[in-house]
């Protein structure tokens, strides 16, 4: 659960105190588990939330713009992103500003909607797919400086 905290958060020291406050809520809200799906996912959800409300606390999307016609860019080069590690790939994605860290984790890595995304945090859906395009153009970025030309 720590890594959750921590792919949102970005901040061992917050990414744990997150942490320790999601078990507090799992502990305390065991009873409500129905045993509809995981219990792994029902404290993957909780965790997740829990990172979100300390992002809204934080106020991290205050720079986001809405955008409704953003540019998709090319498919990936297998080839390149194959040679990347999966702990390369997260310590880039954990470089990301908060903002695109958090939007980039929930719909890539946690298969969130736009829609869903919206309304966790509050915001349109066409800021979270502006919020998303720039996150991984940003990684591009980071990817490409790295290990040469790469589109994903």
């Amino acid at each position: 659960m720590m890594g959750i905290c921590f792919r949102y958060l970005g901040d061992k020291e917050t990414a744990g105190d997150v942490m320790q406050d999601g078990f507090v809520t799992v502990f305390s809200a065991i009873d409500s588990f129905k045993g509809i799906g995981s219990f792994e996912g029902w404290m993957k959800k909780i965790f997740i939330n829990r990172a979100i409300e300390e992002l809204r606390k934080n106020d991290v999307l205050r720079n986001a713009v809405d955008l409704d016609d953003v540019n998709e860019t090319a498919s990936p080069d297998e080839s390149t992103l194959s040679g990347i590690s999966a702990k390369e790939l997260l310590d880039l994605i954990s470089g990301l500003p908060p903002g695109f860290r958090s939007i980039f984790n929930l719909f890539a890595v946690e298969g969130y909607s736009h829609k869903e995304i919206a309304e966790m945090l509050g915001i349109s859906e066409s800021t979270s797919r502006s919020q998303f395009l720039r996150a991984r153009h940003l990684l591009q970025v980071k990817i490409n400086d790295l290990y040469g030309t790469v589109y994903i």
